[in-house]
């Protein structure tokens, strides 16, 4: 017999959970240095048409399936799912989302391990610790071992409290945390020499960017900002009363992902110009500017450099901020497989997040030790292929597999009227045709 599930208690609750499960390392990094590669706000401009084109439907269909359902990815296809054929192909998807989960947060237990020692290296500056500073900043296998151990920790100790104690509670906890450390980078960068020239890359429209690639890059950003795909908005909207409103709370969702992205922005592109002001290579040799690790593990840092004593504190500021991001993004990624082993193997929560999250850290330190050869191929199996497949099969399960008078009365629960209103003349034959299109042109650009 499964153990009795959690729920979020309130729409907050549920609000700053979602919101930091897609508000993670690559929406920092990564949202505002494309931005700025794909004519500054075009790009912003079309992401924001985007994410509400594209990122809001599939976001519903994740959520309608996961309240509907109970359950974890694997029983939740099954469910809805109409005959031997389909069922097959739901527990297909339900396993690969899970597997394509875990390898996600394989690798980003190790970058955001990088978060942490980064995070630890002002302070042992401050004591003058010149030895544990070369480690810290260095790149040794036992540097990584170490710090993806502690990150997988911290993740494994928040999903073991459970839904309302753990999951809801740190994420009320450190969103709020996150938002006002961001704001109070913002407003200290921007009186640096040089921020004004990051702002007018960043705000202001170069139109002749407009392309099939600008478009291309958009959608992905809109697609994989919102932790789409994996089951991780499905497990959450699982945990959802059914008294909510599925479709007002996924623009919410969908408005505080896009806003603290566009946010970002104000933070990295002007401290990325500031940076270049003292003297620090923003550009790469192809004359592209630094993104990914690069940015935030060697520009950035240079900049403090140049700060002298405040620069130890912004720094201090600044990594408590990727830290912060990092974990509310991989508390939703080990959900999804800790969800599966309590309910279909009977495995009682603080038993099953050590177990899961153990077998994760190996996988982890397996890519560690073979960083070279694994690294990159693990990224590309999950965020390239995995994650926009799934995608397109979460879609045709919610609008050409599950019954359209079951997906109605879901929508009913808390918005009663949901049939009169434009969303409902629109989502379910868009999330059958417009979606999976979408999803997969951009997938096959990215192949390509």
């Amino acid at each position: 017999m499964s153990a009795p599930r959690g729920q979020f208690s309130s729409n907050i609750g549920f609000l700053m959970a979602a919101a930091g499960s897609a508000v993670g390392l690559g929406n920092i990094w990564g949202f505002p240095t494309k931005a700025a590669s794909n004519g500054g706000a075009a790009f912003v401009v079309v992401y924001l048409l985007l994410a509400f084109l594209l990122a809001y439907p599939a976001l519903m269909a994740e959520l309608t399936i996961g309240r509907h359902a109970r359950r974890n990815m694997v029983q939740a296809l099954r469910e809805i799912s109409i005959g031997p054929i389909s069922r097959f192909f739901g527990s297909l998807a339900g396993f690969g989302g899970i597997l394509v989960a875990s390898l996600i947060l394989s690798f980003y237990a190790i970058v955001a391990g990088w978060m942490v020692a980064h995070l630890a290296e002002p302070f042992a500056s401050l004591f003058g610790a010149s030895g544990a500073v070369e480690w810290l900043t260095g790149n040794s296998t036992a540097r990584n071992l170490t710090f993806t151990a502690i990150f997988s920790g911290l993740t494994m100790l928040i999903i073991a409290a459970g839904v309302e104690k753990g999951i809801e509670r740190w994420s009320t906890l450190l969103m709020p945390s996150l938002i006002i450390l961001l704001l109070l980078l913002i407003a200290y960068v921007l009186t640096q020499p040089g921020a004004v020239t990051g702002l007018e890359v960043y705000l202001m429209p170069d139109f002749s960017h407009l392309s099939p690639k600008l478009l291309i890059a958009a959608m992905g950003q809109a697609f994989f900002s919102l932790s789409l795909g994996v089951g991780t908005m499905l497990i959450y909207g699982s945990y959802l009363s059914q008294q909510e409103s599925l479709p007002r709370l996924g623009a919410l969702v969908t408005l505080i992902d896009v806003g603290i992205a566009f946010t970002a922005g104000l933070l990295i592109l002007p401290a990325m110009y500031v940076a270049q002001e003292a003297g620090t290579q923003i550009f790469s040799e192809s004359g592209e500017l630094i993104a990914g690790p690069g940015l935030i593990l060697q520009v950035l840092p240079a900049l403090f450099d140049t700060m002298g004593t405040a620069g130890l504190f912004v720094a201090i500021a600044f990594f408590a901020l990727m830290v912060i991001a990092s974990l509310t993004s991989s508390i939703s990624m080990l959900e999804v497989p800790v969800a599966f082993t309590i309910e279909n193997l009977g495995v009682p929560r603080r038993l099953a997040t050590p177990l899961v999250g153990l077998i994760i850290f190996a996988i982890s330190s397996t890519i560690i030790v073979n960083f070279d050869t694994l690294f990159g191929l693990v990224v590309s199996i999950s965020t390239e292929y995995g994650q926009p497949l799934l995608g397109v099969a979460l879609c045709v399960f919610a609008g050409w597999i599950w019954r359209r008078d079951q997906l109605l009365a879901e929508l009913k629960k808390g918005h009663e009227n949901i049939e009169q209103t434009l969303f409902w003349k629109i989502w379910p034959w868009y999330v059958r045709i417009v979606c999976p299109l979408l999803i997969l042109t951009a997938f096959a650009q990215s192949v390509m």
